[in-house]
């Protein structure tokens, strides 16, 4: 059976000459190392969760995308990630919020699947596990770039701007269907640039923009987060796809349009234990690639 992965490095305001050369370049490169990562360990018989957390962790290190290193700013100049794993097998999840210090939060958040009864840590707790766990630490200024604060400072300096004008929802994500027929999924983000109050979007809400059941599919979004949780938008692909006997492409069309009009903005990836894979996203751009047992890398920023 033949292994396949797609990733994300986010969706958003990208478009046919916002981008500089070098910014495409760059993020395609970052996109062809994750694909490669994955693709490495499935090609010598690693599991689907294998290959997620691989991809995804190449993707946290790469500051061209809003997840680990590169992590956007909060309106108080911090930085808050978030990150989930899902297994395909048994539905056993992972997930953390607001780390603070963590290099690699998907890592940790396999750590929290694999190693504790719980799915979720936040906040304070998460940051004790992570360092209890020997997870790598990293100070404040490994994950800030230029680039981020200029993206603060312009937010503040115009509060009269719907807080996601122009925004580049630049979450990471990955999917993959192992050579036994599992899936699993992984997301890691940074949030929303000058977010306030602890606010946890969908990445590591198991069922919003987290999901893997191998009797559908796995799912990882990117986008305006409260609008995924509002719809449950991963489980509810998953529930089309295994109750109602939809197509991966009939679901994903049906389910980008309710996010449409609810006045939700992103994408999401897609694959199911069968091998089938699809993308969908309704902003002017999404990073994005996928690469199979059979078929070469592709990757994608604009429609």
């Amino acid at each position: 059976m033949a292994w396949t992965v797609m990733i994300h490095g986010g969706s958003g305001a990208m478009a046919p000459g916002r981008l500089s050369a070098a910014e495409e370049q760059g993020a395609a490169a970052g996109l062809r190392a994750a694909l490669a990562a994955a693709a490495a360990l499935l090609e010598a018989g690693g599991s689907a969760v294998d290959a997620v957390e691989a991809a995804v962790r190449v993707l946290e290190d790469d500051p061209h995308f809003n997840a680990g290193r590169g992590s956007v700013f909060t309106w108080e100049g911090g930085i808050e990630c978030d990150a989930a794993i899902m297994d395909g097998r048994d539905r056993r999840a992972g997930a953390a919020a607001g780390l603070t210090a963590t290099r690699n939060p998907v890592s940790l958040a396999r750590a929290v699947m694999r190693d504790t009864p719980h799915v979720l840590l936040a906040g304070a707790g998460a940051d004790a596990f992570s360092r209890a766990r020997g997870a790598e630490q990293a100070p404040p200024d490994w994950f800030a770039t230029p680039e981020r604060r200029r993206q603060l400072d312009e937010i503040k300096a115009r509060p009269d701007l719907p807080f996601d004008s122009g925004m580049k929802y630049g979450t990471v994500g990955a999917v993959a269907r192992d050579s036994a027929g599992h899936v699993a999924a992984a997301t890691s983000t940074g949030g929303l640039t000058a977010k306030r109050w602890g606010r946890i979007g969908d990445s590591p809400l198991i069922g919003a923009g987290t999901y893997a059941d191998d009797r559908a599919a796995a799912i990882s979004c990117t986008g305006s987060g409260e609008h995924f949780i509002r719809m449950g938008l991963a489980h509810e692909l998953c529930a089309r796809l295994r109750l109602a006997g939809a197509t991966p492409d009939a679901a994903a069309d049906a389910v980008l349009a309710e996010l449409g009009q609810l006045g939700g903005k992103g994408g999401f990836i897609l694959v199911t234990p069968r091998g089938e894979a699809c993308w969908r996203f309704n902003t002017p751009g999404m990073y994005r690639g996928r690469i199979a047992a059979d078929t070469p890398a592709e990757i994608a920023i604009y429609r």
